[in-house]
């Protein structure tokens, strides 16, 4: 990488923030004006920068691309499912990025009927994403959600699949999803708030009908909470959930009378969380109603869905977390969380012996698949690890004999499971506890000092990143390098309570049990500081930015995907899509307690004058997540106060928001970036 060439600075144009007696100066307000050609040009001269000091790495980038590439099977196709009489698939064909979908009636060697053609769909877009695929009960529509920006924006129309017509109706601002009446006519939606993309509102739409005459059946006024519409997979009840980071209610009406009056199931109740199942006469309930943080399973009458009817089915245990359920005829099916490992539970109706799904492995990812009959013995579940392609599986759950209908496939004749050791090792935390880490290697990789280690985490939301297989990541493993994933506190590895420690008022423990597995993973001799790197998107981009104001001498390089680092001016904006919805998350530092702890770890405001690591930040102009001007400010202040030489990019897709790239190819160049600016800090370059 070339010293010589300067990098972009942006001008400092101070802007005064003040609340709670407290007084903010930000140097790079104004670069969240997109609209403004300055803010366009800086961004612009930033991608040049990156480019310039990377030039070095282009054919060493489109090698990586290849190589990557050449491991995908381009001419692909799902598992077919069977639903309503039509077995649906989704296939690629070589060369193309986007899905085909496909259905046969009743048989798979039946004429193969094209839904929708996203390669043909995307033509003369830079961006293309389709979503909520609703077919129509009497299977002759569908509805479906198109957004062409990556703001997450769907556009909704409807086709008829046996004339293969669009149909005028067209419905803007919308999450993509439509759910059908049993009347073959009858839409429900969800729409968002234009400006803060909240899904607040549920409306009716008769096809045919102009979209002015949809009808309005609900608003949700809180606005910490969103809103969506779906079908129970019994049919018969159309469903409104309201949801918050804590709390839930839902709303019922018979699918057979889709001009009927929605009934509230339960009034929702401040920290009450719920999800319902329909089966027969009755409503299966996952709740932590009663103190059962990591939940329980009740039962109640569809005539009598108010809480004082529920009766507990599965009681709370202290150290398994219950995921969710999957009910049949004969069987119903649990998914849990003991000690951070997927399990599955099958338990007979008729009170016959219950039984667990074997899983050897010592870390692995487990989770039941699209299973949507009832009267079947059959559960479709998939299964993966870090060294073992994912799978889906038919369980005979009478005969308990699997088949598995599919593994993904590795191509390039090159990638053997034995070739590679995955273990679950444990660090510990600053307070004591013990943070679980999964990681994986080649068998000739040699852990020492020497050798280099890329560290990933999320710890947000309750969300767990499970190990799972990557054939990206093969690009890595297969040049030296050990791949980790942190379990840490935010997310849900250990159960509900692991989520409660990592949020809120605890959120530190997030950073800091991040630390204490670098410190752990250096002091054992995985890795040490010079080879050491760490990675993380989004929430888990507010986690890089954390650690390198906190403990930048551990790590070599860092990369942070679309960060979520100016967090108390974000917070603070409730004109900023998702924000209001956060507030149970991180707290609302509108209120002087939250404020003063939001504002003590967040990135943007911590950046100090000191030495920081090599540091690749990306973002999208259009994202509807982490709005672009975060990443961007950051950099800015990170280019004016650091004292340190090493290297610092911004690269900005000017086409893209929050997921990157579309098209499974075109993302693949984003992937092959991060890598080389990795394996270059190696001085790796083949």
């Amino acid at each position: 990488m070339s010293k010589d060439i300067i990098p972009p600075k942006a001008k400092i144009k101070p802007k005064q923030l003040k609340i709670h007696n407290d007084i903010r100066i930000d140097d790079y307000y104004w670069l969240n004006d997109k609209e403004n050609p300055e803010v366009i040009e800086y961004l612009n001269k930033e991608n040049a920068y990156c480019d310039k000091m990377m030039v070095h790495t282009v054919e060493f980038q489109t090698d990586l691309f290849k190589e990557m590439k050449s491991r995908i099977k381009e001419d692909d196709e799902s598992v077919p499912y069977k639903y309503n009489g039509y077995w649906y698939i989704v296939k690629f064909e070589k060369g193309k990025d986007y899905p085909i979908y496909i259905r046969k009636k009743e048989t798979l060697k039946a004429k193969e009927e094209i839904i929708f053609d996203c390669n043909k769909m995307a033509k003369g877009h830079s961006y293309f994403k389709l979503v909520g695929i609703s077919i129509s009960p009497d299977n002759t529509k569908v509805s479906f959600g198109v957004d062409t920006v990556s703001r997450r924006q769907y556009t909704i129309r409807i086709k008829n699949l046996v004339t293969g017509e669009v149909y005028n109706d067209s419905i803007a601002n919308t999450t993509g999803s439509a759910t059908w009446a049993n009347d073959n006519k009858t839409l429900f939606y969800t729409s968002n708030n234009v400006q803060t993309l909240r899904s607040y509102k549920i409306y009716k739409h008769k096809l045919g009908d102009t979209v002015k005459n949809d009808v309005l059946i609900f608003t949700e006024e809180d606005d910490s909470f969103g809103v969506s519409v779906y079908k129970t997979k019994s049919k018969k009840y159309i469903v409104i959930a309201s949801y918050s980071t804590l709390t839930t209610e839902y709303q019922i009406l018979n699918a057979n009378n889709p001009d009927g009056e929605f009934k509230i199931f339960q009034p929702r109740v401040r920290g009450l969380e719920y999800s319902i199942n329909h089966f027969e006469n009755d409503f299966y309930i996952v709740t932590n109603a009663d103190r059962a943080t990591n939940f329980k399973l009740m039962k109640t009458s569809e005539d009598a869905t108010e809480i004082s009817n529920w009766k507990e089915i599965i009681s709370h245990r202290e150290d398994v977390l219950l995921e969710g359920i999957d009910i049949f005829k004969h069987f119903l099916v649990i998914s849990e969380r003991c000690n951070g490992l997927n399990e599955i539970r099958i338990k007979p109706w008729d009170n016959s012996e219950e039984y667990y799904l074997p899983f050897s492995n010592e870390t692995y990812t487990a989770y039941t698949s699209t299973n949507i009959d009832f009267d079947t013995t059959i559960l479709r579940y998939g299964y993966n690890s870090l060294t073992t392609p994912s799978s889906i599986i038919d369980f005979d759950m009478l005969t308990k004999t699997k088949e598995i209908k599919k593994e993904q496939e590795v191509l390039g004749g090159k990638f053997k499971k034995e070739n590679y050791v995955s273990e679950r090792i444990w660090a510990t935390a600053q307070d004591g506890t013990k943070i679980p880490i999964s990681l994986v290697h080649h068998r000739d990789t040699k852990k020492s000092k020497e050798t280099p280690l890329l560290l990933y985490a999320y710890g947000s939301y309750g969300s767990t990143i499970d190990p799972y297989f990557s054939t990206i990541r093969l690009s890595l493993l297969d040049r030296g390098f050990v791949f980790a994933i942190a379990h840490i506190r935010g997310g849900e590895y250990l159960g509900r309570q692991w989520y409660d420690n990592g949020k809120l008022f605890h959120k530190k423990h997030t950073f800091t049990d991040f630390i204490s597995c670098s410190k752990f993973l250096i002091e054992k001799g995985y890795t040490s500081e010079k080879h050491h790197y760490a990675m993380g998107g989004s929430a888990g981009g507010l986690l890089m930015g954390v650690i390198v104001n906190l403990a930048p001498e551990l790590y070599n390089g860092i990369v942070t995907q679309v960060p979520f680092v100016d967090v108390i001016t974000t917070m603070l904006d409730d004109s900023i899509p998702l924000t209001t919805g956060e507030y149970d998350e991180w707290g609302n530092p509108n209120e002087a307690a939250y404020y003063d702890y939001i504002k003590s770890y967040s990135p943007y405001d911590n950046v100090e004058e000191k030495d920081y690591p090599n540091l690749l930040i990306t973002t999208g102009l259009h994202d509807s997540q982490v709005q672009y001007w975060e990443p961007a400010k950051w950099t800015a202040k990170l280019r004016t106060l650091k004292k340190d030489n090493n290297v610092l990019f911004l690269k900005t897709n000017m086409e893209a928001g929050h997921g990157g790239a579309s098209g499974r190819f075109e993302s693949l160049k984003e992937d092959a970036l991060e890598y080389a600016f990795l394996l270059d800090l190696e001085g790796i370059n083949k």
